[in-house]
């Protein structure tokens, strides 16, 4: 079983409508979610298709794509999970109850 499931946001953040969700309890301090980044060149993210360009961050000067599931975590300015960039995580800024959609504050990315 996964620690986190895709579903329907009522967020609305992107076109699809997609949302992380938790599969389980998370006690604050424990990682929700690992990053698996891959670090673009400038030349590949302008050949990314537009509907991939939307799951693309800059992090300390590199252009970094997102993968499944953490490019659906939505943005809110009352998160509750912390990003972890050093560690590639998102961790829990308080518990966070089964069912629950995952937040971030994305405004960490330095684009």
């Amino acid at each position: 079983m996964s620690d986190v499931v895709i579903k329907k946001s009522k967020i609305g953040q992107f076109p699809n409508g997609k949302g992380v969700f938790a599969n389980r309890d998370f006690k604050k301090g424990e990682v929700v979610i690992k990053y698996n980044l891959k670090p673009l060149t400038k030349e590949e993210f302008e050949n990314l298709p537009e509907s991939e360009k939307e799951f693309t961050h800059k992090h300390q000067g590199v252009i970094q794509l997102y993968s499944v599931p953490e490019r659906y975590v939505n943005h809110t300015p009352n998160p509750n999970t912390i990003q972890d960039l050093k560690n590639k995580c998102d961790v829990a800024k308080r518990d966070i109850k089964k069912g629950e959609e995952i937040t971030t504050d994305a405004s960490k990315d330095d684009i």
